[in-house]
């Protein structure tokens, strides 16, 4: 049986996501779309995830396990020169129902937890925002935070467009963005202070399990070799800097991690591209925590996929509620706009 709008979704994924950023997953995403035996396997997939990444990461996991198949040719993962996406279909699809086992075994299980390092190249500007705010140690919590990458933002060395750096300097490291738009952040030199890092998922990924790293590697699209090459790099900076992880529901766990935070510490809870797989009453139930605990301690909340795809910033200081929006986003941290002030 079919997920309700399942094609719609892959064809969604293939027009706004992939378009000139994959083109073996657009290509690809069309055809599943309107392939009924591929979206019965797709449907295996849990409810609530975001199931075109998730079938095409289970495919891209098998031929990054080693599974041997023509298919490999296609993806320049795995081969230095792949072959034109437009011709891989039959080889896809034959992949698939050679292992249409496994593959419904990994969507039924696996989660789509992208832990994409670029991203901190927006994060860390906020962060810088809210020290020149308040001038406290951060207390970090991070919902979703599948391999923790996020959570070591201060460990990472940073360039906008220009020659300037910001961050460790000496970092392997290193993230560039582009600040589009005529408004640019306030960096200095040194790193807002970081009190603690603490960060919950449904799944934990252990980095020095070799199951959840190469999962995490195939949730990269095949022709991102940047990000690849930076995942891997940040995963050493996380082996190297452990920090606490821990396994549930972090918008229950919410209440108890704040209360565990000193009163000298500012907690700033942050999660992107999470939100998009929490129902709405979760949504929900995330922002009434988050007022709750405004109104006894401050508080700064980072988000986006809420209400929008936008980053927002909303906090409380001194039980005021302030909300405010961060910036526009792309997806893997390649540019952003900057709007606070």
């Amino acid at each position: 049986m079919v997920k309700p709008n399942l094609a719609s979704r892959f064809k969604t994924f293939g027009q706004y996501e992939c378009h000139g950023s994959s083109g073996l997953y657009e290509f690809l995403s069309y055809k599943i779309a309107e392939d009924e035996e591929l979206l019965v396997l797709a449907s295996e997939a849990k409810d609530g995830q975001p199931v075109p990444n998730l079938f095409l990461g289970a495919i891209h996991y098998l031929l990054l396990s080693g599974k041997e198949h023509e298919l490999k040719e296609y993806y320049p993962s795995l081969v230095e020169n792949p072959k034109n996406p437009l011709e891989s279909f039959q080889s896809f699809k034959d992949f698939c129902r050679l292992n249409s086992q496994e593959i419904k075994e990994i969507v039924k299980a696996k989660l789509v937890q992208t832990n994409e390092v670029r991203r901190c190249a927006y994060l860390y500007p906020v962060f810088a925002w809210i020290f020149q705010q308040t001038e406290k140690p951060l207390a970090l919590i991070e919902i979703g935070t599948s391999a923790g990458l996020q959570l070591l933002w201060d460990k990472y060395c940073y360039t906008y467009d220009t020659e300037e750096t910001f961050g460790n300097p000496a970092s392997n490291v290193q993230l560039s963005s582009e600040i589009k738009g005529g408004h640019v952040p306030i960096l200095q030199p040194k790193m807002p202070p970081v009190a603690s890092r603490t960060g919950v998922d449904l799944h934990i990924n252990d980095l020095n399990n070799e199951e959840d790293f190469l999962w995490l590697k195939s949730l990269i699209w095949p022709e991102h070799q940047e990000r690849s090459t930076l995942f891997e790099k940040a995963a050493q900076v996380v082996k190297e800097n452990p920090i606490s992880l821990i396994e549930g529901d972090g918008v229950e766990l919410l209440p108890r991690l704040i209360k565990g935070i000193p009163d000298e510490h500012l907690i700033c809870v942050f999660h992107t591209h999470v939100a998009n797989q929490m129902p709405r009453e979760v949504k929900e139930n995330l922002l009434n925590k988050i007022k709750a605990s405004g109104q006894s301690r401050d508080i700064f909340h980072i988000y986006n996929n809420i209400q929008d795809r936008n980053l927002h910033l909303d906090y409380y200081l001194d039980s005021k509620e302030y909300k405010k929006l961060a910036g526009k986003t792309e997806g893997h941290g390649k540019w952003f706009t900057w709007e606070l002030n």
